[in-house]
This record gives structure tokens, C-alpha cells and sequence, in this order.
């Protein structure tokens, strides 16, 4: 593995105003974009870098459909190895999961029909998959119907990428992880990728994978050079090149950076560029005109105004040769990205002061059934009880206290923690699953004996809120009844 940290400069050196990223975080934080992190690169060189607190460069990210272009590179690898090509019939590589009967259309849907999302299908049957009684998606897969002629429609559908995971496993007998790791991620000195599997052990292939963000620029830059990483060839440029230009014909709408093409698994977006990109704002963003990466991690819902800001404040300032330095400019963004913060406390938050109390829950759609709290002076205990059993989470007062939760039913996962009491008495917990960019908030309103429970929209999941009404008395740690807080401040 190449271990040679990526070089580093002053944007201007690169021909890039720092008051333009000064720009592109202003525009982000009036926007309320719920950011997570970025590094910009440009003529191989970081330009800009930051991670809003508690996210940290070490940590990874779950990148949601930005797996899918990772899962792209490991079926190059193999049609450059002779294994495979994107012509063959998906039905020679998975007979023994095959209908009794195979209809005319699956026998003609090609790797290739799966690369660029025109499988035959005209919704995206992904569903299906989660629904096999025996785990077995690849078989779930081939027997949904194929209305259309392969090749010919496109319809977005992870199911389709999952197929190209599992066709890699069964060439090669090993994960897309595995391969990636060896042959791409590690002579590029990306470290750090995981990947959630399927219930036989295949890597879902079209989300699931989680790297750092440095790991996500360096793939993008590895891109950006033609598949070339220093003087070794990684990624033969043929395929990069084949992969990342439009076979699903761009659409008419110009301001749209979804419907300027698809390749196989990456976007073609304007300005000649072309991405990667995943649910909530990941990408991997690649500039060849001007010679430039951008990696980015986010909670957002509209990732057009993300990408709109990258081409108006970032893009467009790019000039073709360096800048005079900017010396204030430059130290007030060496200042702004050290100090980022993802929802920073207000100075009138509070540590909150001994208290318990158990809150019985209004159905919700996880099935949470009680949430208890235990706030002592060393910190906060929430503690959620559903049908698998209590889910302890464990927070700081005032900062944030790491731990791990299987409150998500795919945990263990890495959870960050915070209470705090808020100006009106409300008491409000923040548990945060840090490299799923994903978070839950309780907030308790004693006076009235509610809590509310605030979950974030998800993968096939619409925000919502769960409240609860108190089941037993708040009491202070030694047991006395502890006087109603004040009424919450709208908290």
C-alpha cells in the first residue's frame, strides 16, 4: 500500500481563490447544509480540507450509492483480466439460480445492460431482494419479470449493481472488498473500506461501502489521471475512459446534473465533469477540464444545490494558472476549516443536573417501545427497548462521549453522544452514528411529561417523529421527587 501523504498547498498556488472556498462554506452554512466534510484537490494537490466536529479525517462514511462506481472498477479489473466481458449474457454466469423457464428478455439482458442501469426492468426491484426467504438475491433477481427489451430503458436500480457484485465473487471467489483492496484502494493508499453483505456473504454491490474521505479523493484523483497512480497504471484508461462517458444518452433538462448521461455506475455531470455520488450528499466529483477533485460527505436532501454551489463558487473561479497570495484570505480559511463544527452548543446550553425518568412510546415504525433516561453528574444513559431488547446509548454532558449501539438492527455501530439541558429545562440528547452520517435526537419536555424522538429521512424511510408520555415520575439520583422542570422553550 502507497502510504505518501497526498501534497498539500495554498489554493492560490493552484489558481484557485481561498476566498472561493470561503465562499462555497459560507453559501453551505446560509443554505443549512447539513455538511460532514470535503477535500478539494487540484494538479494533485490538496487545496482545501476540513471535517465539521465530531467527524474526523480517520473516520469512514457510508457512502450509499457512491459503492456503486466502486463496484463498477472491480468488473473492469476483471474484463481487463480476460474474465468477463460487458457483452456476456447474465444468464451463463448464474445457471444453478435461473427460473424453471427463462424468458426471452432475461436471456438477452448483457453485463452490460446491468453497468448502465437498462436491465430490462422498469422499476427498481431492489425490494425483491430484501424479500428472498432464503437469502438468496441473485435468485430474487433473475426471477422478476423483464418488461422491456434489455438495453433499452433505464430505471435507477441498486438490485442491478448487487448482480455485478455477486458475478465478481463468483469469478474470482472473493468480495468486491477484497479485490478492491488489493488491486486499487491499497496501491493508491486508500485505507479503511468496508462494506455490508448480503445474508450468503456477498457485498450488496450498489450501496453499503463506507471509506474515508481522503480514501474517496484519492479514488476520485486516481480517476482523474486515467486509471494512473504515479507511474503505475491501476485502473486500465481504456476502461476509465469507457466507464465514465455517457451511455445513457444525456436528457433535455441543461441544469440538471442528473440528466446529463450515465456510464457504468458514474454520472456524467456538466462542465465536462463527471461523479460518483451517493443518497444525503456523497461524492466523489471529477473535473478533468480543470484538473480537479472534489470529495464531499453530507446529510443533505437536495443534492442539485450542493453541486450548484461547487460549480458557481468553486468551478468558476478556477483560473488556469496560479494566483498571487492572498495572505488574509488564506490564514481566515486555514482558520474556518480548523474550527468547523457539526451543530455546535449555544453558550446558554447547560449541563443538565441529576434526573430519571422512563417515557412509554406512541407506535412507531421501528417498534420502539420505552426510552428511558438516567442523567448523573458523569453523564447521560438513554436507553431504548424494543422487541430485540434495550439499546443503550451513553453521552457526555456538554461533549461529545464515543461508544458503539446496536440500536439500528445492521449495529454494532459507532455512535457519539451529547446531552445538554436547553435555556427552557428541556433535556436534549444527540446520539450520532458518525460514519453513518446519521443521527436521533431526543428532547424531553418534563414540564408536560412528553419526549419526542427526531429521526432523520433514510434509505426508503421518511423523516419522522415518535413521542412518548411519561411513565414514571422524573426523581432525582438519590431518589426524591425532583420538582417539575420549567416549561422547554420550544426545544
Amino acid at each position: 500500500m502507497s502510504s505518501t501523504p497526498l501534497p498539500r498547498a495554498e489554493p492560490e498556488a493552484f489558481g484557485l481563490p481561498s476566498r472561493a472556498v470561503l465562499a462555497f462554506l459560507d453559501h453551505a452554512a446560509l443554505a443549512g447544509m447539513d455538511l460532514h466534510s470535503l477535500m478539494l484537490l487540484r494538479g494533485g494537490h490538496v487545496l482545501a480540507e476540513g471535517w465539521w466536529a465530531p467527524f474526523a479525517p480517520h473516520r469512514p462514511h457510508r457512502l450509499h450509492s457512491l459503492s456503486k462506481s466502486l463496484t463498477s472498477t472491480a468488473v473492469g479489473l476483471l474484463v481487463t483480466d480476460g474474465r468477463l466481458s460487458v457483452d456476456d449474457l447474465v444468464v451463463t454466469h448464474f445457471g444453478n439460480d435461473l427460473p424453471p423457464v427463462v424468458p426471452e428478455r432475461l436471456a438477452r439482458m448483457r453485463v452490460r445492460d446491468l453497468l448502465t442501469m437498462r436491465s430490462g426492468h422498469e422499476e427498481d426491484v431492489t425490494g425483491a431482494l430484501f424479500a428472498a426467504p432464503d437469502g438468496n438475491w441473485a435468485r430474487a433477481f433473475l426471477a422478476e419479470p423483464v418488461p422491456r427489451e434489455p438495453g433499452t430503458h433505464f430505471v435507477y436500480d441498486s438490485a442491478s449493481t448487487f448482480m455485478l457484485s455477486a458475478l465478481v465473487q463468483r469469478l474470482t471467489g472473493r468480495r468486491v472488498l477484497d479485490l478492491l483492496d488489493e488491486r486499487v484502494l491499497g496501491p493508491i493508499g486508500a485505507s479503511g473500506l468496508s462494506w455490508r453483505v448480503n445474508p450468503r456473504g456477498v457485498d450488496v454491490g450498489g450501496w453499503g461501502a463506507s471509506l474515508p474521505t481522503e480514501g474517496v479523493a484519492r479514488f476520485g484523483q486516481l480517476l482523474l489521471r486515467g486509471g494512473r497512480w504515479g507511474e503505475r497504471e491501476v485502473v486500465p484508461e481504456a476502461w476509465v475512459s469507457e466507464a465514465t462517458r455517457a451511455h445513457e444518452p444525456p436528457g433535455t433538462d441543461v441544469d440538471n446534473d442528473w440528466a446529463q448521461g450515465y456510464g457504468y455506475q458514474f454520472w456524467r455531470c456538466r462542465h465536462g465533469a463527471f461523479r460518483g455520488d451517493g443518497a444525503f450528499g456523497q461524492f466523489c466529483v471529477v473535473m478533468p477540464e480543470q484538473d480537479a477533485v472534489l470529495a464531499l460527505t453530507a446529510r443533505v436532501t437536495d443534492m442539485q444545490a450542493v453541486l450548484d454551489l461547487v460549480w458557481s463558487d468553486l468551478l468558476a473561479a478556477m483560473r488556469p494558472v496560479g494566483l498571487t497570495r492572498d495572505e488574509s484570505a488564506s490564514a481566515e480559511l486555514r482558520a474556518r476549516l480548523a474550527a468547523l463544527e457539526w451543530r455546535p452548543l449555544g453558550q446558554d446550553a447547560a449541563s443538565p443536573g441529576p434526573w430519571e425518568a422512563t417515557f412509554v412510546m406512541e407506535p412507531n415504525d421501528a417498534g420502539v417501545l420505552e426510552v428511558r433516561f438516567r442523567v448523573g453528574r458523569a453523564g447521560c444513559e438513554v436507553t431504548l427497548l424494543d422487541a430485540r431488547g434495550e439499546h443503550p446509548l451513553h453521552a457526555g454532558l456538554l461533549d461529545w462521549r464515543e461508544g458503539r449501539t446496536d440500536v439500528l438492527p445492521e449495529g454494532p455501530d459507532v455512535v457519539l453522544a451529547r446531552a445538554h439541558e436547553e435555556p427552557g429545562g428541556a433535556l436534549r440528547v444527540t446520539a450520532l452514528l458518525v460514519e453513518e452520517g446519521f443521527d436521533v435526537t431526543f428532547v424531553t419536555d418534563a414540564a408536560r411529561g412528553k419526549v419526542e424522538v427526531r429521526v432523520p429521512a433514510s434509505i426508503g424511510r421518511a423523516e419522522a417523529t415518535w413521542r412518548g408520555a411519561l411513565l414514571e415520575r422524573d426523581t432525582r439520583a438519590n431518589g426524591e421527587a425532583r420538582p417539575s422542570r420549567r416549561a422547554p422553550g420550544g426545544g
